[in-house]
C-alpha cells in the first residue's frame, strides 16, 4: 500500500494517520476469502459508513450551491451523482482501481473494472478517510473529484427542465404553465423548431431544437435560467 499512500499525498494532498483504515477501504471480500489465515477485513463495514458520508457532503454541497433550487429538483440531482454510475467513474478518474486488493478469482473476471466494486471503494475510501481525519477532510477531496462536474453540468443530462420549471414556479400555488411552437426553419431533413413558454400570460423564455419535445426543454431552461439570475 505504499504506493496508494504516495499517489493520495501527491494527488490529493491526503496522508493516512491510521494506515489500516485505508488498506481496509481497499481490501476486497475476495482478497479476504482468498487469505483466511491473516487477520483481514473487508471494506463492506466502510463503504456503509461512505455511503453516508457522501450523502451529507453532496446534500450540503447542493443546499448552499444552489439556493433557488426547490427540494424535489436537489432530490433527483444528487440521485444522479450518487448512484453506482457515478461512482464507479468518480473512482476510475481517480485511478483507485489501480490499488483495490482482490482475490485471484475475481481478478480473472475483471472484478478491477466492475462498476458495483469500484463504486463500492469509492464510498469505502469515502468512510475511511471521514474515520481518519473529518467531514472536513472528506469535502476537501469531493471539492477536487466530485463537486467541480457537478458545476460544470455533468449531471444536467439527468434533469427535466420542464419540471424544473414547474416545480419552480409552483413553490407558492398552482401556475398555469403554457408552451406555443411560434416558427419552423430549414429543409425537412434538418428542421428546427422554435418554442416559447409561458405563464400566467407573460413570456418566460424562448428556445430551440430538432423536435418540439427539445425546443421545450430548451425554452424552459432559458425561463429558468433568467428567473434564478433575476433573484440571485
Amino acid at each position: 500500500m505504499q504506493a496508494l499512500t504516495e499517489y493520495l499525498n501527491s494527488e490529493y494532498g491526503i496522508r493516512f494517520n491510521n494506515n489500516a483504515l485505508l488498506i481496509e477501504a481497499f481490501t476486497h471480500s475476495s482478497y479476504v476469502n482468498e487469505h483466511r489465515h491473516l487477520d483481514l477485513t473487508d471494506n463492506e463495514r466502510l463503504e456503509f459508513l461512505g455511503d453516508a458520508v457522501l450523502e451529507i457532503s453532496v446534500s450540503d454541497y447542493l443546499f448552499h450551491e444552489y439556493g433557488h433550487h426547490p427540494e424535489g429538483l436537489l432530490t433527483r440531482l444528487r440521485s444522479e451523482i450518487v448512484r453506482e454510475t457515478s461512482l464507479y467513474h468518480f473512482s476510475l478518474d481517480c485511478g483507485f482501481d489501480q490499488y483495490v486488493r482482490l482475490g485471484k478469482g475475481e481478478e480473472q473476471n475483471a472484478g478491477r473494472k466492475r462498476p458495483s466494486l469500484l463504486a463500492d471503494l469509492f464510498e469505502a475510501f469515502l468512510g475511511s478517510l471521514y474515520l481518519d481525519q473529518d467531514l472536513k477532510a472528506v469535502e476537501n477531496f469531493l471539492s477536487k473529484v466530485v463537486f467541480p462536474k457537478i458545476k460544470g453540468g455533468v449531471f444536467s443530462h439527468g434533469m427535466d427542465f420542464k419540471t424544473k420549471l414547474q416545480e419552480y414556479l409552483q413553490q407558492s400555488g398552482e401556475v398555469s404553465i403554457s408552451y406555443e411552437l411560434v416558427d419552423t426553419f430549414g429543409p425537412a431533413h434538418d428542421r428546427f423548431f422554435v418554442v416559447e413558454v409561458y405563464a400566467g400570460g407573460q413570456i418566460l423564455g424562448q428556445g430551440k431544437g430538432r423536435t418540439k419535445k427539445q425546443a421545450e426543454q430548451m425554452a424552459a431552461k432559458s425561463a429558468l435560467d433568467d428567473l434564478l439570475n433575476n433573484k440571485s
